[in-house]
């Protein structure tokens, strides 16, 4: 793929993604007890779609890191892979969550612990975050690919991720801070992805005029 094209088409998927991380968000505070089905239902609809677009991301930054430096394709083949495992999760764990939801005629009571779910949306998937984090800044740092903040920003928040992690040892209530599906665990951290999201979506789209240029 033409780099030019590669950074455009990764950009937009970046700032799609984050748009919808940034809907999907507010929704897990809507209520402060069991949330009605219709709740869970369109949070985990935005959910998906933005899955879609942070794959198409992923998908597109091995691109651009492969044609920038070659000698790196295998760090940003981890960043894809890590990516697509963390997106294979999380809409696993929607789906697990839709058909519980789907399969019950009462809202789901968030103290209850729903087939796992809340191990798939807490520490399984900060640690596939993190990895991918990871390899993203390595590559990142090594190739030019991106500004360096970009990189910098991409270990910073690795690190964050990986504080999350042992999480699964305090519990499962949503309403805790640390804890396996707490909101730090999941909905500050989502939010916190969303916002890097649409920086390096943006960052990504400006790229592509350097690109252009060489």
């Amino acid at each position: 793929m033409n780099e030019t094209l590669a950074r455009r088409f990764t950009g937009t998927a970046g700032v799609a993604a984050a748009a919808a991380l940034i809907l999907e968000v507010p929704l897990y505070f809507v209520y402060s007890g069991a949330p009605p089905d219709s709740n869970i239902l369109s949070r985990l609809l935005v959910g998906i779609f933005s899955m879609g677009f942070l794959l198409v991301l992923v998908t597109g930054l091995r691109e651009i890191i492969k044609t920038v430096h070659p000698e790196y394709e295998w760090a940003g083949t981890l960043a894809f892979a890590a990516g697509l495992a963390y997106t294979t999760i999380t809409l696993v764990s929607h789906g697990l969550e839709a058909g519980d939801v789907i399969a019950t005629e009462q809202p789901i009571d968030p103290t209850i612990t729903v087939h796992g779910t809340y191990i798939l949306y807490g520490s399984i998937s900060r640690m596939l975050l993190a990895l991918f984090l990871t390899a993203l800044g390595y590559a990142i740092a090594r190739t030019g690919a991106l500004p360096r903040w970009t990189s910098r920003s991409a270990y910073v928040l690795a690190a964050v991720n990986i504080a999350f992690v042992p999480s699964l040892f305090f519990g499962n209530t949503p309403a805790n801070f640390y804890a396996a599906n707490g909101w730090g665990t999941t909905a500050l951290m989502g939010a916190v992805l969303s916002y890097w999201l649409l920086a390096m979506g943006i960052t990504t789209l400006r790229s592509a005029r350097t690109a252009r240029a060489r």
